[in-house]
């Protein structure tokens, strides 16, 4: 089912559907009489005899060189040409096809100047399967995501590769098979496809959506820990985070507290007593946690509205009569929203280990077996389970380091300064992985620490999430390969298996309600 954007008031509820479905998109036709006027404006400019930048000139440092009318349509595509310089990697499929509808969501306000038949391309090749390779690498974020975006504008013109039903192949080929014409870019339409955030901007929507399912499932593997080493619920009593007031932090008390309802567990030391507080890693969850789920839904907020934005450049200011020059391209916003994201991102795994290295330790998991084996000393249980966790925690914090401070001047200076937030962005995808482990272990851990205190049993609500982990990660008994639980219990993180078990809120999951 394809799915209709109002350019300027797109949701990330709509664009989240559209990246795990991988359903088209076309703009509601009310966009198109915008879009039009703005191609009859550049038009115009076009056949006129004044320099106007990136009609009919030049580009960055070459914006002093004018170009005859009958050059203008080469001079977009060499620009496009030339700049298909990104290496590494290509995006997956799913991201990319985000950033083209992002791309979509920009040509639609109406103040790029491209024709309507250059926005139906995209929407085609959204419909008909055919997704262009863009290598992931290249952009500093500041005129735009340029290498990526010219990758992505290339295959539109039959040039570069694309993918089509499954296979990768010249583009060319991929248009020709899925019954497109590629188009033949008029003036300013190059400039307007490669100048913007697009990459910048999916990939960074992708990193949150992953970091709120992170942060989600973290709730629910603390509720485990906490049973698993028999840790008060005294802190989360509502009273305590009330007072405060963070709406993060208030959730998650609630969440923990919802999913621990019930415990026989908690409700065998209840009374009586002796330990008199928790460690942090247990007791300061709501804390450290809702701090980070109150940082992912201000990064969210940026990223709406850059969804939204419109950032080529110049813009055509159709009211007003002017194509003017400006700054939209710097991904600024872009990349302040997936520092914040990192550093979240680190924060849950850092507690979150700390909680894995509570359980594993005998000195400190309150009557637990050494690393969680009924067997310790023949068997090493999930000891190096521990280790791993660390390793990731740790390579987390050094990729949380902020990107955007890292500036560097290109394009003989005229671009002086940048933003970097493509790689801002890109390394949420390593780090939500490397948190998915870490994660997945703790789950490991909790579930193991649970069924050491049989017969008491935990909640009806955490049995179930017990369950599930169960399907894929077997009770540890004697030592085993261990590489596959891992993967599996990572891979019940990353899916949304283990929180889809349980109920929680939608602040904490970061879904609309």
């Amino acid at each position: 089912m394809t799915v209709i954007l109002t350019p300027g008031a797109a949701t990330l509820a709509q664009l989240h559907d559209i990246y795990t479905s991988e359903k088209p998109a076309t703009l509601h036709p009310a966009s198109h009489a915008g879009i039009e006027a703005a191609a009859a404006l550049v038009a115009k400019a076009a056949a006129g005899d004044a320099a106007v930048y990136g009609i009919n000139t030049g580009f960055g440092k070459l914006a002093s060189v004018k170009i005859a009318p009958k050059d203008v349509t080469t001079l977009q595509r060499n620009l496009i040409l030339s700049h298909c310089c990104g290496v590494g990697d290509a995006l997956d499929t799913a991201t990319t096809r985000l950033m083209m509808v992002l791309k979509l969501l920009s040509l639609g306000r109406g103040a790029s100047g491209v024709v309507m038949s250059t926005v139906q391309m995209i929407e085609a090749m959204l419909a008909k399967g055919v997704t262009p390779v863009v290598p992931s690498q290249g952009s500093v974020g500041a005129s735009g995501d340029l290498a990526p975006l010219a990758h992505m504008a290339a295959a539109m013109i039959g040039e570069g590769e694309a993918t089509y039903k499954g296979q990768r192949m010249p583009a060319g080929e991929a248009l020709k098979k899925a019954g497109i014409a590629p188009i033949v870019l008029g003036a300013k339409e190059g400039l307007a496809l490669i100048n913007g955030t697009q990459f910048s901007t999916a990939c960074a929507l992708v990193g949150l959506w992953g970091a709120f399912q992170n942060a989600a499932t973290s709730v629910l593997t603390c509720a485990l820990s906490t049973d698993a080493i028999m840790g008060s619920t005294a802190p989360l009593q509502d009273a305590i985070h009330t007072l405060r007031g963070h709406a993060g932090q208030v959730a998650v008390a609630r969440a923990q507290r919802a999913l621990m309802e019930g415990s026989e567990i908690r409700e065998s030391h209840r009374d009586g007593d002796t330990r008199v507080q928790d460690p942090y890693c247990i007791r300061c969850q709501p804390q450290v946690t809702g701090a980070a789920i109150d940082l992912l839904h201000a990064a969210a907020r940026t990223l709406e509205i850059e969804a939204n934005a419109v950032t080529d450049n110049p813009l055509v200011l159709v009211e007003e009569g002017l194509i003017v020059s400006g700054g939209n391209f710097h991904a600024e916003p872009v990349g302040f929203a997936a520092d914040q994201i990192a550093v979240a991102v680190s924060e849950i795994g850092a507690i979150a280990q700390r909680r894995v290295a509570l359980m594993v330790d005998p000195t400190l998991s309150f009557d637990l077996p050494p690393f969680l084996t009924p067997d310790p000393g023949l068997n090493s249980g999930l000891m190096i389970a521990e280790v791993t966790t660390a390793a990731l925690m740790s390579e987390n914090k050094h990729l949380a380091n902020p990107c955007t401070t890292d500036s560097t001047p290109t394009s003989a200076n005229q671009e002086d300064h940048v933003s970097m937030a493509a790689h801002a962005a890109r390394r949420l995808l390593r780090m939500n992985a490397n948190l998915n482990v870490i994660l997945g272990v703790e789950a490991m851990c909790g579930a193991q620490g649970i069924e050491f205190r049989a017969p008491l049993q935990t909640s009806a609500t955490l049995k179930t999430a017990i369950e599930v982990l169960r399907t894929d990660v077997p009770t540890m008994g004697e030592d085993r390969y261990m590489a596959p639980s891992l993967e599996a219990a990572a891979t019940l993180v990353s899916s949304g298996a283990l929180t889809r078990s349980v109920t929680l809120p939608a602040f904490v999951t970061g879904l609309p309600e």
